[in-house]
This record gives C-alpha cells, sequence and structure tokens, in this order.
C-alpha cells in the first residue's frame, strides 16, 4: 500500500472526495491530518532519530508497563 500527500484547491476538494468515494474502504483510507495526528507524527519522527542517532534510552519491561499505563491514562478521554 502506498500513501500520499496532496494539497487540493477548495474548488477541485468535493470532486476529489466524490471520486474517492467511488473506492472501496480496502481500496483507499482517507487519513485526515488533524492535531491529533501530526502531534503523534511528530512523536513518532522524534522516537525515530533517536534511534537513528543512537540516543533512544531503553527500558525494562516494568518500566515499559508503567511508561504505558501513563500514556493510556492521558490519553482515554480522547477516545
Amino acid at each position: 500500500m502506498h500513501t500520499i500527500k496532496l494539497k487540493i484547491h477548495d474548488k477541485a476538494y468535493k470532486h476529489f472526495i466524490w471520486l474517492l468515494s467511488k473506492f472501496s474502504k480496502d481500496e483507499i483510507e482517507i487519513i485526515s491530518e488533524d492535531e491529533a495526528f501530526l502531534k503523534i507524527q511528530a512523536e513518532l519522527q522524534a522516537e525515530l532519530n533517536e534511534i537513528n542517532e543512537g540516543t533512544v534510552k531503553y527500558y525494562t519491561i516494568d518500566e515499559l508497563e508503567e511508561r504505558l499505563e501513563s500514556k493510556i491514562r492521558r490519553n482515554e478521554d480522547s477516545l
């Protein structure tokens, strides 16, 4: 599967969305770039940069579970 990013003029947007609606959900998925998406994208890019630069901090299973629980608590209202 491929992902593309497009800028579409307001006049063409309705027509473009209409065209995309002709495909099944298995063929095309529209991914909105809202603030939450962009925030998560930036966090993931930062983590990838740490891995590539060799500055990443690794965690034990217990530390990982605590971090995971913390993230879940912080984001469970947005689900």
